[in-house]
């Protein structure tokens, strides 16, 4: 290549690629696991029953709530407590002075700065009932997001978003893993595709039948957690217990609220979905179901940002880890997705998606991936021609062809099929 100085540069070779150690070492990419993490109230007080806490880390509990512990005589030397809340500044300062570590809440913030589990439909609704769409928990925190600097926080801001996005990696860690004990990575599918598609139309009920189809062939289903054809895969996953005339006629009702940007309707619409339809039926498991996955078999997980806050909550999935790192979530969402991708037709930031998953599998970042499913044959060979460039790139990397993992189809249950083979 030559520079506008007249000095010709040497064009980087593909076969440079070859001197990056790629996968990264297993033990930098796989979820830690620790036994001296206390993340409930009755492991606190089993603990502190034989005297000591000490080593341990103790994540946001409420320890002002009666009855509030005694921690006097208790050794904490090298405790942690972090996001807790106690009594009192004493108690805090008392167990500073016998040597823990205390990181308190931050106080004014409308979030917990270390949650200790991951977030429910009715977590991010609470107080719609009372303040509509502008009550709702999920958009009194992004109002707060954007009014201490969005994507830019000044430090004390920056400090508890990034204490809260850490303690939300650590309770996805501990939300998935008895699922991936009991059913592997490789049943974990990710759905994505534009979140500006309306309720009603033949993509969202495209992508809530696939959703519908997946749950019941005993696969985890993951979404960015927005509307459009992440909230029709959740709600497929979430209605995957009742027949498909149900399906139907759920999304007929949504349907009557089509568009996102109408906030309250959009979102009582939902509401009044989820009230119809849970509790509902058990979905019968192919396979003995592992305590503590009932919600993943019930709409799946969905991982949204506050970045994009503006967007109504998604409401029908299981869990819901919300991130306000749109890097740190998108990264997630294709290191869970180790079954295989179904992308919807979408825009920028599908297209964004496609790659991001593509470098991924080129270079084995996360382990073996699964299939690349396109839905829409013509959307993805004539208005955006991804086959055209993935299908080369995937076929040079370094662990083989794997050209073979992409897949066309306008046909949903082929598209499962792929997804649930072998």
């Amino acid at each position: 290549m030559r520079h506008r100085s007249g000095r010709v540069w040497p064009v980087a070779r593909c076969g440079q690629d070859d001197l990056v150690p790629s996968p990264p070492p297993a033990d930098v990419i796989e979820p830690h696991t620790s036994h001296d993490e206390i993340e409930t109230r009755a492991e606190f007080e089993r603990r502190l029953a034989t005297g000591s806490l000490a080593g341990l880390t103790v994540q946001g509990l409420r320890l002002d709530l009666d009855p509030a512990p005694d921690l006097t005589g208790v050794e904490v030397a090298g405790t942690l407590f972090v996001g807790c809340r106690f009594a009192n500044r004493e108690v805090g300062a008392d167990l500073v002075r016998r040597g823990a570590n205390v990181v308190p809440p931050f106080s004014g913030l409308p979030y917990p700065t270390q949650p200790s589990h991951l977030y429910t439909p009715d977590d991010l609704a609470a107080g719609f009932a009372d303040g509509g769409f502008a009550g709702m928990y999920d958009t009194r925190v992004y109002e707060h997001f954007r009014a201490h600097g969005g994507a830019l926080p000044d430090v004390r801001e920056a400090l508890g978003q990034r204490l809260h996005d850490h303690g939300v990696d650590n309770a996805l860690v501990d939300a998935t893993r008895a699922w991936l004990a009991a059913h592997g990575p490789q049943s974990v599918v990710g759905v994505m595709g534009g979140h500006a598609v309306p309720r009603g139309s033949a993509a969202y009920r495209m992508a809530a039948v696939l959703g519908w189809e997946l749950a019941r062939a005993d696969r985890l289903v993951v979404t960015g957690g927005g509307p459009g054809v992440m909230e029709a895969a959740n709600l497929g996953a979430f209605l995957a217990a009742w027949p498909a005339e149900e399906l139907t006629a759920a999304i007929d009702l949504l349907a009557t609220a089509p568009d996102f940007t109408d906030h309250d309707r959009y979102t009582a619409a939902a509401l009044a979905v989820r009230q119809r339809y849970a509790p509902g039926p058990t979905l019968p498991a192919q396979r003995p179901a592992a305590s503590g996955t009932e919600w993943a078999r019930s709409g799946g997980l969905a991982i949204p940002t506050w970045l994009y806050g503006h967007e109504p909550a998604n409401l029908f999935a299981g869990r819901i880890a919300k991130y306000f790192s749109n890097a740190i979530r998108e990264d997630t969402i294709l290191r869970l997705a180790r079954g295989g991708i179904v992308f919807a037709p979408g825009r920028a930031g599908t297209v964004q998606e496609v790659f991001q998953a593509a470098t991924k599998t080129y270079y084995g970042t996360d382990g073996a991936s699964g299939a690349y499913v396109f839905l829409d044959r013509a959307y993805w060979t004539a208005e955006l021609p991804i086959e055209s460039l993935l299908r080369p790139l995937l076929a040079a990397s370094r662990f083989g062809d794997l050209s073979s993992t992409v897949h066309l189809t306008d046909d949903v249950r082929e598209a499962v099929r792929v997804l649930t083979a072998g």
